[in-house]
């Protein structure tokens, strides 16, 4: 029967594109015997394989997007923080700024009353001065006046109670008349 088959395929002229009945056969139960081993073992083991990685990157995509939620919300609560320090900082320079100008305040206020205290008693130390020298002067007027009367008068006019009096007349007749003249 295959000589047959082989004279009759001989006889006949093949069609290059179609291939003989035999071989399309022979390549069919071939094929269908790679086919049923690549969908029975082969296949689910490549889709097991396939849907593993697919998992995988969708599990670290997940963890991803986590880990970025995660990280975004460390960022905010960091700017938040630091938005707080900023306000702190200015609270607390606005504070010294505030007590700085209070302690400058009180420090000129305790230097006027030091410069104020410092005037009155340079004036009341002159007024002492003064009143000081207008006696000295008072009683150096007085002996010179005396003793000048005496030269005059030609004779001693050494009383002091009595030349103390005269002297303070002439002298207080004499601030009369400087103050009205003026």
């Amino acid at each position: 029967m295959i000589a047959n088959l082989v004279a009759l395929a001989a006889e006949e002229e093949q069609s290059p594109l179609i291939p003989p009945g035999p071989e399309l056969l022979i390549g069919t139960l071939a094929f269908a015997i790679v086919f049923f081993f690549f969908a029975k073992k082969l296949l689910p083991r490549i889709n097991k394989t396939l849907e593993e990685r697919r998992e995988l990157i969708e599990g670290g995509i997940e963890k991803a997007e986590s880990a970025q939620t995660e990280a975004q919300s460390v960022l905010e609560q960091y700017k938040a923080q630091l938005a707080e320090a900023r306000h702190e900082a200015a609270r607390l320079r606005q504070e010294a700024q505030e007590q700085g100008a209070t302690l400058i305040a009180e420090m000129r206020a305790e230097g006027q009353r030091q410069r104020e205290e410092i005037i009155a008693a340079g004036h009341s130390q002159i007024e002492a001065d003064r009143k000081a020298a207008a006696q000295a002067l008072r009683q150096d007027v007085g002996q010179l006046a005396t003793t000048l009367a005496g030269k005059l008068v030609g004779e001693s006019l050494e009383d002091h109670a009595r030349q103390s009096r005269t002297i303070d007349r002439f002298l207080d007749d004499l601030e009369e008349k400087a103050e009205a003249a003026r």
